[in-house]
């Protein structure tokens, strides 16, 4: 089961570019804390940076990496010299805002990997989350998670490794964002921000690449031995299923699979497939007029009281309510 297709064909995330930055050192970037739809990221085209936030040590960038904050918390980005910052100055370009300060040189290196310059070029967006309850997506990735685009090689290896592999095809896309964003021709706002939800897709993919090891469902999708189950999950969410069903669907028995589950991700199978459950009640409550009881029982409750009460516990708020929240917020989005 390809269990990425599964969340995203769920939740389809789109992409948003607001800003580039081309700096000089010292330079830092204030980030605030994210709306609730919202998945802050960075790219780092060229030079280097520090990450600072609340989920752990400060750590480095290199040019090629992303860095993304599924948690939406605040976070600095900065050159790590410690200096007095210098004076940055705005633009809008074609709808882009372009940030440089006093210390950036005219012209800018080519290739994500070019230069070894204090100089620093970012492009810094938002990952856009569709209108449904984000448990399933948010709390199964990190606060933070950095991916290299370009793979560390050992001077021993020979031959290309899987990870290069995988990291070329980032590194491919961001150059081509990147041409994209200085470019900016023709659609150049519009490209950039469909490249940008592609890129969400790419550094899920190959988050296992990442400083930090995988958990939540990025774990679950390096254990074969679980996707039966997951899929079973996926495919037939209203069906009642039981853990000795979804055990018998890999093979396991009940404690071996329960515990295979466990180590993976630190919660129940019962627990994921309630958070698909809600995930696709919060799109029917948002996408259609049925009524909510009827949305209660496709997703696998016959009783609505029962519906009611897991959704609330799960959501933060009845159904009714989260419909009527969505619906204004797509009536704002509209208006802007």
């Amino acid at each position: 089961m390809d269990l990425l297709s599964r969340l995203l064909a769920l939740m389809p995330v789109a992409g948003r570019l607001d800003v580039r930055c081309h700096f000089g050192a010292p330079w830092r970037i204030d980030e605030p804390a994210a709306e609730t739809r919202e998945i802050p990221y960075h790219v780092l085209l060229r030079g280097e940076a520090v990450i600072e936030d609340e989920h752990g040590a400060p750590l480095r960038m290199t040019a090629g990496d992303i860095v993304l904050f599924p948690a939406g918390t605040p976070h600095v980005l900065h050159d790590g010299s410690g200096g007095a910052v210098l004076a940055a100055s705005r633009r809008q370009v074609n709808g882009l805002t372009v940030v440089t300060n006093e210390g950036a040189s005219e012209g800018i290196s080519e290739g994500v990997t070019g230069g070894t310059s204090a100089a620093a070029d970012i492009l810094c967006g938002r990952f856009l989350l569709p209108a449904v309850p984000q448990r399933l997506l948010r709390d199964h990735l990190p606060g933070r998670l950095l991916v290299h685009s370009v793979a560390p090689r050992d001077d021993a290896q020979t031959g290309p490794r899987d990870d290069e592999f995988a990291s070329s095809r980032l590194a491919r896309l961001i150059q081509l964002m990147r041409e994209e964003a200085l470019e900016q021709g023709p659609a150049s706002e519009t490209l950039v921000n469909h490249l940008s939800g592609a890129l969400f897709a790419l550094t899920l993919r190959f988050a296992s690449h990442a400083d930090e090891p995988p958990r939540g469902l990025l774990a679950l999708a390096q254990r074969p031995r679980l996707q039966p189950a997951l899929a079973a999950m996926f495919d037939e969410p209203a069906r009642p299923w039981t853990l000795p069903e979804l055990a018998e669907l890999c093979h396991m028995s009940r404690a071996t699979f329960a515990r295979h589950f466990d180590e993976a991700i630190g919660r129940s199978a019962s627990d994921v497939l309630t958070e698909i459950r809600m995930a696709l009640a919060g799109r029917k409550l948002a996408q259609t007029s049925l009524a909510i009881a009827e949305i209660g029982e496709a997703v696998g409750y016959q009783s609505d009281a029962a519906f009611q009460r897991v959704f609330k516990r799960q959501v933060g708020m009845t159904p009714a309510q989260w419909r009527a929240q969505t619906k204004a917020g797509a009536l704002r989005e509209r208006a802007t």
